[in-house]
């Protein structure tokens, strides 16, 4: 193998008990020699070389340390420990305590997490909740929020001095419902069934990582990809210079946007986005593909980029979406700037303002915010006799087919895409990423090629959190009731459409909060700059209207105390929280469950009530299912294979939300076939069509679909047995297409398929640091509370950082960092307490009465922490991230 930059080098040391002596080429970092050439590949690269996600910490003489920052010649004669190296005790203790306390949700950090926490344990046999997480901080976990890892490490720490076995029984915190206030659940699950908190599917393998990502997968004679982008926003690509690239080190080909074969632009909604853009054409954004170069290495691939010279003509990029709305604005696509406009109207806003005892009226900004999934994006493409078979960690393996069969030139059903193990998402992986450039090349090579992204492509290339300008009238009567709400938004969406439009006319829609309003005027706009694309991340828009509308009751009721009115900000939302019958901002007529938010407000009454601290509160609504008159389906196969095993396939994606463990739930529930027989996975055949794994629907879609498909299977058992049924396959499917766009002018306009409801109180101190958060969330139906509770944990760790200390800012188009230590994601020891109340108010329509809980989790928690430090201080916040002090 040739070199990048320098000779072949040498280094020998003790990997895992045993003495090796690995080749390594100039510029590579100790966790590249060891997942490149030793081929261990539980050790993860998640920030590329940037020592700041702790997923790549391998022990070196037993001291947890980052590997992506070490030279391999720093390591020369000493002793390198990965997970494999550990004893089998060791193993067992740590992998289960982090399955039984549901520590694991996309599994991507937590092989690097605990060996963080066995370098720990050896040193400390007993410590504080509090010392635990510091110790764990250098480490990041975007799915959980450290809640159930900290609980592991407890778990792990009261049996690593005895080395005895951990039992996978119920969590040690297992009260997911509200008991310590003396609340109950009414529904008994049976074991492993709906309801139960079953453990993660794969978990252990997880925990061990041995469950494979696509950068760990290997393929004979597999070629490697890598992607150049654009230095400028805006500029016109004059030329693109290969000719020293060619001669690169390892270098087979370079691709441009001349060897597209079929169409050369793509998107989910609106093809606006090109897979490369060509000499002559004029870039949107910094994150726009050039040319891509395929190597016999990664390092080879990369290296070559370096090498080619583009010619650009610049211009000034278009930043700001006030002006890019005004007419003499440069436009960024020729249709115009603005991308998506949702506008309605119910009853006389202006008359109703006019005649209110109290008004409101501000402007609210919030933030550009990165998702930071731990796994960057990557994909594997290799070619068949058919065509193609894509491996792809994207949150739609039926929408990535779509787009890599036009950018082919072939039929949809020519390319096959099956998820491999996503390391989250949270909306960030909704568009192709590296997919269809990558199997451009595996089609005209004829050979298989991988690509993974740097984090400093990830960060350039993915859409963002939308930063919002809104700006709000509300008006109530003399008793605090609502009388109006009138909202003028505009939002950032940056240079492609992604699902822009889609986020904006969801935060319109959401923009009164869970609150009835007679009278509402909302105009919310998207608009095209030369920002980096804004689309899906969770939350979708609405995060940013509650924290704007929470903070609205609040002034109102502040307002009223003025007046000498003896109201808290917990009774100004119990007077004004939707009722069965009362319309919500769309003017869709609310249903019986809708007492689910009354039921989460019950749960924190008392507590917020007495509370002796600076206290905010803030309540929550959010839709299940995308709704506005497009298709929610949900589907399922069940497979039976020879060995008596099932095989379960769906098109929705696993991310770490739980969906696979799931669906062995509900085939469990209803064929009482042991979820040991059981694999699933998520294929794009054309039996498993669904959507985009988006909005919280996949469980209360798919959990459906697999109940139907589960029934028929559970019927066929009656008279044969499951060997007999070898090679049959059973289909579910659940599709719904009832709802309206907002706007729509008929009695009911149903705008979703569903809601889920919560309210949230934050805690401060003294010192006014934020040290709890309660969240009461009506679910619909608990399929696994377990998941649920850790899914909204999550969701508030996010909301957190939403808060308080989250941003991706730009100047002039061109991101101020790409650095993930700039991105100030909260780490574990600054995370507060989280407690978890679980609401169950089960939902008419959908799987098993359950409803969405994946994107709900953030919805409140900038108005309660907002709200608290208002308490605290005195003084509000219309900005996000907020001034603490």
């Amino acid at each position: 193998m040739g070199s990048i930059q320098g000779e072949t080098m040498e280094v020998t040391f003790t990997l895992n008990r045993r003495e090796i002596t690995a080749e390594y080429e100039e510029g590579m970092s100790l966790l590249d020699v060891l997942r490149e050439v030793c081929l261990i590949k539980s050790c993860k690269d998640g920030c590329s070389g940037q020592g700041s996600c702790g997923a790549c910490t391998v022990l070196i003489d037993n001291k947890p340390m980052m590997s992506c920052k070490r030279d391999p010649a720093s390591v020369e004669g000493k002793k390198v420990t990965t997970i494999e190296g550990l004893n089998e005790t060791e193993k067992d203790i740590l992998s289960k305590s982090f399955v039984k306390e549901g520590a694991i949700q996309c599994g991507f950090c937590t092989p690097g997490i605990m060996l963080r926490i066995k370098g720990f344990l050896d040193l400390h046999p007993t410590s504080t909740r509090e010392e635990k997480a510091k110790a764990i901080s250098s480490n990041l976990c975007r799915c959980t929020g450290y809640q159930r890892i900290l609980d592991a490490m407890e778990t792990a720490e009261e049996h690593w001095q005895k080395k005895d076995t951990v039992i996978l029984g119920p969590p040690r915190r297992a009260e997911f419902f509200g008991e310590k206030y003396g609340m109950t659940r009414e529904y008994s699950p049976k074991e492993k069934g709906v309801g139960d908190s079953t453990h993660r599917y794969k978990g252990i393998d997880m925990a061990l990582g041995k469950k494979p990502f696509i950068a760990d997968m290997e393929v004979e004679g597999m070629l490697h990809g890598a992607l150049l982008l654009s230095e400028h926003p805006r500029a016109k690509v004059i030329k693109i210079d290969v000719k020293k690239a060619e001669t690169s080190n390892g270098v087979v080909k370079i691709f441009t946007a001349k060897d597209v074969l079929g169409k050369r632009f793509i998107g989910h909604i609106f093809s606006d986005w090109p897979v490369f853009v060509a000499e002559g054409e004029i870039t949107r954004y910094v994150g726009d593909v050039l040319a891509m170069v395929v190597a016999d290495s990664m390092f080879h691939a990369r290296a070559a980029l370096d090498k080619i010279e583009v010619a650009y003509e610049v211009f000034e990029p278009v930043g700001n979406p006030e002006k890019a709305l005004l007419p003499n604005s440069e436009k960024i696509h020729e249709k115009g700037n603005l991308l998506g406009h949702t506008f309605f109207t119910r009853g006389d806003v202006n008359h109703a303002l006019e005649n209110s005892k109290y008004v409101i009226k501000h402007q609210f900004r919030t933030q550009r915010i990165e998702h930071a999934f731990m796994e960057v994006e990557s994909c594997l493409a290799i070619s068949t006799e058919e065509g193609m078979h894509v491996y792809s960690q994207g949150q739609g393996v039926h929408e990535d087919q779509r787009q890599i069969a036009e950018t082919l030139g072939l039929d949809k059903e020519d390319v096959v895409v099956e998820l491999v193990s996503s390391g989250g998402a949270f909306g960030g992986k909704e568009d192709l990423s590296c997919q269809a450039q990558t199997a451009i090349a595996t089609f005209l090579l004829k050979k298989p090629v991988k690509t993974i992204l740097t984090r400093e492509q990830s960060l350039r290339i993915h859409p963002k959190r939308h930063p919002m300008t809104m700006n709000y009238e509300v008006g109530a009567d003399e008793k605090g009731k609502l009388t109006a709400v009138k909202l003028r938004l505009i939002a950032d969406t940056g240079a492609y459409a992604s699902v822009g439009a889609q986020v904006v006319e969801r935060a319109a829609g959401h923009s009164c909060g869970p609150y009835y309003v007679p009278n509402v005027d909302i105009d919310a706009k998207a608009v095209y700059t030369n920002n980096p694309p804004c689309g899906a991340m969770r939350g979708f828009g609405v995060n940013q209207t509650a924290f704007a509308i929470e903070t609205c009751l609040n002034l109102i009721a502040e307002k009223m105390r003025t007046d000498g009115i003896e109201i808290d900000d917990y009774d100004i939302r119990e007077l004004n929280i939707l009722r069965e019958g009362q319309r919500f901002a769309t003017g869709q007529k609310m249903t019986k469950t809708v007492v689910g938010l009354q039921k989460c407000l019950d749960a924190v009454k008392k507590v917020y009530k007495e509370s002796k601290v600076p206290t905010g509160i803030a309540c929550g609504i959010k839709n299940t299912g995308i709704g506005n008159a497009l298709e929610d389906t949900g589907r399922v196969l069940i497979k039976i294979l020879d060995d008596e095993q099932i095989e379960i396939l769906t098109g929705f994606t696993e991310m770490g939300q739980g969906l696979f463990t799931v669906l062995t739930q509900v085939v469990t529930e209803l064929t009482n076939i042991p979820l040991s027989q059981m694999k699933v996975k998520s294929i794009s055949y054309p039996n498993t069509k669904c959507g985009m794994t988006t909005a919280s629907r996949a469980t209360a879609l798919d959990s459906m679909a697999a109940k139907y498909a589960a029934e028929k299977l559970a019927t066929a058992l009656q008279t044969k047995s499951l060997k007999e049924l070898a090679g049959e396959e059973f289909l579910g499917e659940f599709v719904t297409n009832f709802t309206v766009k907002p706007g729509t002018q008929v009695d009911n306009p149903v705008t979703h398929l569903a809601v889920s409801y919560a309210v949230q109180v934050a805690f401060l101190d003294d010192n006014g640091t934020l040290k709890k958060i309660i969240a009461a969330h009506d679910v619909g139906r608990a399929i696994n509370p377990m998941a649920v509770a850790g899914q909204i944990e999550g969701g508030v760790h996010m909301g957190i950082g939403h808060t308080l200390s989250e941003s991706f800012p730009t100047t002039r188009g061109i991101p101020d960092s790409l650095k993930m230590r700039d991105l100030q994601i909260v780490k574990a020891k600054d995370t507060p307490e989280v407690e978890v109340i679980i609401i169950e108010e089960p939902e008419e329509i959908l799987g098993f009465g359950s409803k969405g809980v994946g994107e709900i989790g953030l919805v409140p928690t900038a108005g309660a922490v907002a709200g608290a430090f208002h308490q605290y201080d005195g003084k509000w916040r219309f900005e996000l991230p907020i001034a603490r002090k």
